[in-house]
This record gives structure tokens, sequence and C-alpha cells, in this order.
């Protein structure tokens, strides 16, 4: 099992934003690494407190992911952190070594992980 990242900042605290952004991170992740939805074990997402107006995995249920067990979690506060950020954690099962997983980070959410961009192993819009 692998796991694959992504995070996407919001524009707006708004349902459509948010279903919107994690549309695109998710279409995005599921590209970059050929991801099948039969493949997923599960998918998490997280938000930060300053995003309340909807789920993200509804956004997957809008894709048609309707048998991937899906959880929705709220972030921990952290003095000066990103906000307006959905972050995503695939669990994959597929037997690919986890450097050739392309983690996606879109927005200014990029700036969280450099190391991966440095690496070639991060993808961002």
């Amino acid at each position: 099992m692998r796991g694959i990242r992504g995070a996407a900042t919001v524009d707006v605290n708004s349902r459509e934003s948010i279903l919107t952004t994690t549309r695109e991170l998710l279409q995005a992740m599921q590209s970059q690494n050929a991801v099948e939805p039969e493949d997923l074990v599960a998918v998490l997402f997280t938000l930060t407190d300053d995003l309340d107006a909807a789920f993200p995995a509804e956004a997957a249920r809008q894709l048609g992911w309707v048998d991937v067990p899906l959880m929705c979690f709220q972030e921990i506060r952290v003095p000066g952190a990103l906000q307006r950020v959905v972050r995503v954690l695939m669990l994959w099962n597929r037997p690919v070594p986890q450097t050739a997983v392309r983690h996606v980070y879109m927005g200014a959410a990029a700036r969280l992980r450099t190391d991966l961009f440095e690496a070639g192993r991060g993808v961002s819009d």
C-alpha cells in the first residue's frame, strides 16, 4: 500500500469553492498517479479551521467514488500556518515504489512541501 499526498488552497470559505478545489485536487492526484478508485483503500481529508462550508469528501462522491471509504477531519490550529487549506491522503493499494508516487500541491499549498519538488516527486499547478 502507498500513500499519495495532496493539498490545495481554497479561495473562499464557500461550499462551491471547497468542492471545486477538492475535485480539481483529486483529479490531479488521480491523473499524476494513474489511480483507479477501486484501488483506493481509503481517502482522508483535512481542512484548516477556517473552512467549514462543506465536507471535502462530497467532492469525491461527485466524481463517482461511491465505494471508497472517506473521512474528514479538522487540522490542528498552528500559529502562522497556511490558511484555507484542504489536505488529502489517499491510501492506494498498488505495488509501486514510494519514490514513484507523485504528490500534488496546488496554489499556495505548493510551499508546504518544497522538498518534494526539489526531489522531483511533487507536482503543482
